[in-house]
């Protein structure tokens, strides 16, 4: 299950039905869960913490130093968890002194060349597309969808349910629930299609559908905004979680 070609520290914790594939680099200060398999030349560097069942594939890096020059050289992590599928050269920096650690929730698929910043916190059942870059301390909620070539502000958030068009700058938070596309980077609708997929009912859809049209369509400041959806929308978990996102997202701003 290991190749002969591969170098694997003494210290690394390795799991059990691990497949190792060659010229793959292993670590001091590695933990690697059961079941994962390494194709060759994938490099694994301290800090590492690794769940179960994951696939990478040739040309991962995962847990490099940040690419911050505040970096002091502090012991940190990159953190990812179960049954993600790593694609060619994908990039994974562990974390720094602002957070201690860059975590990659489970389910999850990125494509060849994506980039996983220092200290970004990502969730689960997310794609994200060839070559898509996030820089350090962005959020991605669960089952968002970043297409390819999609360029991500440091500090930003990504909302659940949200589809990113291919090659968008996002230098604000994006809506939870909604397509984000163009250049710059604007509110281009509900993620309708993504919704029913996921088995959103149509009056779920149609109450968020009127909270955006409250709030991005309705001429009003972003204080009378939320004021009226609080108001006149009933206080389902999908609002909730709108109203607190803008709340979380108020030192960046969103994209409207």
């Amino acid at each position: 299950m290991i190749s002969p070609l591969a170098y694997i520290h003494p210290e690394a914790q390795i799991g059990d039905n691990v497949k190792i594939g060659p010229f793959c680099y292993i670590d001091k200060n590695v933990v690697i869960g059961d079941d994962n398999e390494l194709m060759n030349s994938v490099t694994i560097l301290s800090g590492a913490r690794i769940g179960r069942g994951n696939i990478f594939f040739p040309g991962a890096v995962i847990s490099a130093i940040p690419q911050d020059l505040k970096f002091r050289g502090e012991e940190t992590t990159a953190e990812i968890g179960d049954n993600n599928k790593i694609r060619e050269n994908v990039t994974i920096n562990r974390g720094t002194a602002a957070k201690g650690r860059t975590v990659v929730g489970s389910g999850n698929l990125f494509m060849e060349g994506a980039h996983i910043a220092h200290d970004d916190i990502i969730g689960n059942d997310i794609i994200i597309g060839n070559c898509s870059k996030l820089a350090g301390e962005v959020t991605v909620d669960d089952h968002a969808i970043l297409s390819a070539c999609v360029l991500v502000h440091q500090f930003c958030r990504i909302g659940s349910y949200t589809m990113v068009g291919g090659g968008t700058g996002t230098p604000q938070s994006i809506l939870p629930y909604s397509i984000c596309a163009r250049h710059p980077a604007s509110y281009c609708g509900l993620n309708i299609v993504g919704l029913r997929r996921r088995g959103f009912e149509r009056e779920v859809i149609n109450t968020i559908h009127e909270a955006y049209r409250i709030l991005i369509n309705g001429g009003m400041s972003l204080a009378d905004a939320l004021d009226t959806i609080q108001r006149e929308l009933p206080p389902t978990p999908e609002i909730q979680y709108i109203l607190q996102f803008i709340e979380d997202t108020k030192q960046r701003g969103f994209i409207r």
